[in-house]
């Protein structure tokens, strides 16, 4: 019963995205991305890594700006796989409240820790993130059985979502509810690349399980904008979020 209803939850915010705003040619790259050769595919082990910001709401937006363009910046740091930082077009949680996000990938934990620790990315950190936000929140997993693309093609619809369970909540149910988020791709085909994970960071905010969808264009969203069900019994909070990966020239957007 438990479980059925979790698996609704996550459905409910998983697949209520709203529509974005992908051109018909940012479709058609995706789509190339994903049918042809396996240049920059992989099979192995990646790392997950989601940093939410809460810009503060009297920030000029020169400096919003500036803060962007220097998070994607960071893509020239040998650890990166792939890193994309921009506005959000969505966030939606009962609690928490945020304006932009990065997500970016890795090929292990300890890429990871050094990407954080680099000098490059710290002074990012202090000088144009630091001073203009009001709150930050990260997660970061590791998902089972990593297939497709590492690098997320510009313009791509990203649905994030992060479920903060109850302390009530069993290993044995927690186990459960991992294997129906990672079995929604089979029901739901319109997902390119789904990434299903526990959570490792200390900066996740009592959130312990992520997960990363990745539509092709607006018309598979729609057709999935069916399910209303909230159901609040299993979990204390769902924070999902909605990203379009930026191209070049709206990095700083």
């Amino acid at each position: 019963m438990l479980i059925a209803k979790a698996a609704a939850q996550y459905r409910s915010q998983l697949l209520s995205p709203r529509a974005l705003s992908l051109s018909q040619a940012t479709a058609a790259a995706f789509h190339r991305c994903y049918s042809t050769a396996p240049i920059g595919m992989s099979t192995s082990q990646i790392v997950e890594h989601v940093v939410l910001f809460k810009v503060k709401p009297d920030v000029e937006a020169a400096k919003v700006n500036d803060m962007i363009g220097k998070l994607n910046g960071l893509a020239s740091l040998p650890q990166v796989a792939h890193i994309a930082a921009g506005a959000l077009l969505r966030a939606r949680s009962s609690s928490l409240s945020f304006t932009h996000m990065l997500h970016s990938r890795y090929r292990s934990k300890s890429d990871l820790a050094d990407y954080s620790a680099h000098a490059d990315h710290v002074a990012v950190v202090k000088g144009y993130v630091l001073p203009i936000c009001e709150d930050i929140m990260a997660v970061d997993w590791i998902p089972d059985c990593f297939s497709g693309p590492i690098k997320v093609p510009a313009g791509s619809a990203i649905r994030a979502t992060f479920l903060k369970l109850k302390e009530s909540v069993g290993e044995n149910e927690k186990n459960e509810i991992l294997r129906v988020n990672k079995g929604i791709k089979e029901k739901f085909p319109s997902i390119e690349q789904l990434c299903v994970g526990e959570n490792f960071s200390a900066r996740a905010k009592g959130y312990s399980i992520a997960s990363i969808a990745i539509f092709r264009g607006v018309s598979e969203l729609e057709a999935l904008n069916e399910a209303k069900d909230k159901v609040e019994e299993f979990l204390d909070d769902v924070l999902a979020v909605d990203f379009a990966v930026p191209g070049e020239q709206s990095a700083n957007l």
